[in-house]
């Protein structure tokens, strides 16, 4: 994975809905370098460039990041103050993709930096178009500044 621009990093714990997320992906063409990550600590990893990671370079920042909050080893919230924490991670959008409907989930990830928060609907088709909408506005709508 050597400097190959990677425009999206999943952070979810769930195969199923990994699986999901990057089938919708692939099939409306949104996507073709996503990163699927298992943890928390994996992820921060992964974006710092540290333990297994050491070769990512932090200008090879994804596009877009979306996170779920309930995460082994490290939780959601934790991952994304530390991405919002650093220089050469924070300018880089979050989208929390999640289960939890806890409002204070949802105010402390706003208070956090995030920049969109999204409650995964629990019918097939209705989660299949969520994801293939955040993928056309992120990977395709958006723009982004320099980072």
């Amino acid at each position: 994975m050597n400097n190959v621009e990677v425009e999206i990093v999943l952070v979810e714990d769930n195969p199923n809905d990994a699986e999901l997320i990057v089938r919708v992906l692939s099939k409306h063409n949104l996507a073709n370098k996503v990163v699927v990550l298992k943890d928390g600590a994996d992820a921060l990893d992964f974006l710092f460039g540290e333990h297994g990671y050491v070769h990512r370079s932090a200008v090879d920042a994804p596009k877009v990041i979306l996170l779920d909050l309930k995460l082994p080893k490290v939780d959601g919230i934790e991952v994304l103050r530390q991405i919002k924490a650093h220089e050469q991670t924070r300018k880089i959008p979050v989208v929390v993709l999640t289960s939890s409907t806890e409002d204070r989930d949802l105010r402390e990830a706003y208070e956090l930096g995030v920049n969109s928060y999204v409650t995964k609907p629990i019918r097939f088709d209705e989660f299949a178009k969520v994801v293939a909408d955040l993928g056309l506005y992120w990977c395709v709508l958006n723009k982004l500044c320099a980072r």
